[in-house]
């Protein structure tokens, strides 16, 4: 309750600090935040990220669909001179003027099972031959073959694990990056209420040291005070002026930088509104780690890894010993003089053929890439299990540290009221004149102090809760997994 009553207290003193004129705008650190996700360059930056991983993901799964496309030459005309071998073996230069056109319709489809995949076509060819005006037709009305890689690495199958993968990971990593945006908008945010605030304690100290000043130099003239106690409260007055000018720089050069960040626009002067010190809502370090592993990149970047890893072993291996390619294909084609016969009766044809590559002698190359891949597998395991311990290290550590924020900033909240009491006890004390200007200066730079790191507490408090966002995606407010469109 007493903590309650310390968190409304100074909630109620720096409105009073950040009340705005007619010309400015309140703005909350909800509201600074949902502006920087909305307009900043880095929201737009990991938007454009998630579009391009969303392309790639499309492109691949093209790869599993039926392709179909034409091909041809149209016109393939010539009129030039060609060397002809003689029955005698010497070379004749014979003029020609044709054209030779052709198109091709074809189709195929891969099969991620097997690695190999299966065609069809059509075609027609045209030649025209001007000098003895002559035109012939050549076609294949329909053929279907099928082509298998054999003992050779299949890589539609690893793209139908990895890819998958590497899609969920990139949107994970455009929530993530939403969240970083929420981290660096929370710091801007900070930065220019410590500055405003240090404006309004230096522009409160200086009058304060005014008003004490006006009252020394009647104590003097009563011979009641020395004259270095006047000459201290004179360093005390142009130590808060050159504050004051620091300050006024301070939250310029803060403004300035939240503005770019968040994209505000317009001339109106900006006040912030103190964000809460306590939030309903309750981590558990369990929790959070079961969060995470189910909706970070990183934890999806594990399994990936490990995958492509185990990818390249079966690249080398596939790459190594015997690789065989077998095709097959049968259909019908004719030559005619005329288009309509070459669909008439058209003759069957058939293709078997297999072809290879054994290495005979290579002195090892092959073992030795296979050894290479497996000792990256071996090695990148051994590093995503580092990894995964450093993961759950730092969520154990931020969400020790959010807990220990919380507190925390009820005691500087306690701190700053208890600095403020006695600084205005202080002052009476020394307006009455039973307290030297010392003590009085101590406690003038104790309430200073206190109200900065009040501030600072605040700050290292929802910096952490952000932090926490960040490493689990979840909203523990809601009690929801965090997500954008």
């Amino acid at each position: 309750m007493r903590s309650f009553y310390f968190m409304l207290l100074l909630s109620c003193y720096f409105r009073g600090y950040c009340q705005p004129a007619s010309d400015t705008i309140r703005i909350s650190l909800g509201q600074v935040v949902t502006m920087a996700k909305e307009r900043s360059i880095a929201s737009r930056q990991a938007a454009t990220v998630k579009e391009t991983k969303y392309w790639q993901w499309r492109t691949y799964r093209s790869n599993y669909q039926p392709q179909l496309s034409l091909t041809g030459t149209l016109p393939g005309y010539s009129k030039t001179f060609t060397q002809v071998l003689q029955p005698n073996g010497t070379i004749q230069f014979q003029p020609i003027h044709n054209d030779n056109s052709s198109l091709n319709l074809s189709f195929s489809q891969s099969i991620a099972a097997t690695g190999g995949s299966i065609y069809g076509t059509t075609q027609l060819q045209r030649f025209d031959d001007f000098d003895r005006k002559n035109t012939l037709y050549n076609g294949v009305p329909y053929g279907i073959g099928y082509s298998q890689p054999l003992w050779q690495f299949n890589a539609l199958k690893w793209d139908k694990k990895i890819e998958p993968l590497k899609f969920t990971e990139s949107k994970q990593a455009y929530i993530e990056s939403m969240e970083q945006v929420s981290i660096i908008a929370s710091g801007y945010f900070f930065d220019l209420l410590l500055a405003q605030v240090n404006l309004q304690v230096a522009e409160t100290n200086l009058t304060n040291t005014q008003n004490i000043q006006r009252i020394a130099n009647e104590k003097l003239d009563l011979g009641k005070i020395s004259k270095n106690e006047i000459l201290q409260l004179q360093l005390e007055q142009l130590k808060a002026r050159k504050a004051v000018g620091m300050a006024k720089r301070d939250m310029q050069i803060a403004t300035l930088n939240l503005r770019s960040y968040t994209g505000l626009t317009g001339a109106d002067k900006i006040a912030l509104e103190l964000p809460a010190a306590i939030i309903d809502m309750n981590v558990a370090t369990d929790k959070v780690l079961t969060e995470a592993y189910a909706n970070r990149s990183d934890a999806i970047a594990f399994v990936r890894r490990i995958a492509e890893a185990k990818r390249d072993v079966a690249k080398a291996r596939g790459d190594n010993g015997l690789n065989a390619v077998l095709t097959a294909n049968l259909g019908y084609s004719k030559s005619a003089q005329t288009i309509e016969k070459v669909y008439q009766n058209p003759q069957d044809q058939q293709l078997v053929q297999l072809n290879f590559v054994i290495p005979v002698l290579d002195w090892g190359r092959s073992r030795s890439r296979t050894r290479t891949a497996q000792a990256n597998q071996q090695l990148t395991e051994y590093t995503v299990e580092q990894d995964k311990q450093i993961f759950v290290q730092q969520i154990v550590t931020q969400v020790t540290l959010f807990n220990m924020m919380r507190d925390q900033v009820v005691l500087a909240a306690e701190a700053d009221s208890i600095a403020s009491e006695k600084y205005q006890i202080a002052k009476d004390r020394y307006v009455l004149g039973n307290l030297s200007v010392t003590d009085l200066s101590i406690a003038f730079t104790e309430k200073d102090q206190a109200k900065r790191d009040y501030i600072s507490a605040l700050r290292d408090f929802w910096g952490a809760y952000y932090q926490l966002r960040y490493l689990s995606l979840y909203d523990f407010e809601k009690n929801e997994k965090i997500m954008y469109k």
